[in-house]
């Protein structure tokens, strides 16, 4: 049975792409910081999987709780918002969003990447978003952490595409979640298919990636609706 890993899984993304990946046969590795519980009952509801608890800004924690892992598909998903103008925005807010949003990244992907370099297969999917196409007001932190997964991206991929590794990105748009609570509804004004987009979107275009998409590579795929094109 194949494995994935998807960090920040229980948001509501992250579980979208858990229920997405368990219900085409994956064991699934379902990682949370501090919300136990929903990660318990993620668990009992897919049935097939395992819970994995750390700190992904914590490089320590990261390695205790990842290095003797092997997973087929990785999915780093994990990310905070802290917006703020630039002008307003404190050293604590830039660091906490870059720790977990990009640094996280490095040193999850530092720790996975060694079983599937000797397995000579593997898929790589960065959840970044259009903040990190486009940049977003108030969102210097965040947008600076997705630009750098973007780029991550594609750098990573020229390395251990020769492994038959493959590493992709995907960019959600306004996406029904915990993170667009306060956004001005409004907004579908500008999204060409009018209205907001769905978690299990964002899953289906991960799983292709991480499942299916055999000869993509180095690719950011803009899940947005038409906002960013």
């Amino acid at each position: 049975m194949k494995k994935v890993l998807v960090t920040g899984a229980t948001g509501v993304i992250g579980s979208a792409i858990v229920r997405y990946f368990a219900r085409n046969d994956y064991f699934v590795y379902i990682h949370y910081k501090s919300q136990k519980e929903k990660a318990q009952n993620l668990l009992e509801e897919i049935k097939n999987g395992q819970i994995i608890q750390c700190d992904l800004a914590n490089k320590n924690e990261v390695k205790k709780a990842l290095e003797s892992l092997h997973v087929e598909v990785l999915v780093n998903n994990a990310g905070i918002t802290k917006d703020k103008l630039f002008f307003f925005m404190d050293e604590q807010e830039w660091g906490d969003v870059l720790d977990t949003n990009l640094n996280s990244l490095f040193y999850v992907t530092k720790q996975i990447l060694p079983n599937m370099i000797k397995a000579k297969s593997g898929s790589i999917i960065n959840v970044s978003s259009i903040s990190g196409l486009v940049g977003n007001a108030g969102q210097v932190n965040y947008s600076s952490a997705k630009g750098g997964i973007i780029a991550f991206t594609k750098a990573l991929c020229a390395e251990v595409g020769r492994y038959n590794i493959r590493v992709n990105a995907v960019a959600p748009g306004v996406i029904e979640s915990e993170m667009v609570e306060n956004v001005d509804k409004n907004i579908t004004n500008i999204i060409p298919l009018k209205r907001l987009g769905t978690p299990e979107e964002v899953a289906e275009v991960v799983f292709f990636l991480g499942d299916k998409a055999t000869y993509v590579n180095g690719e950011v795929i803009n899940i947005s609706g038409g906002m960013v094109r």
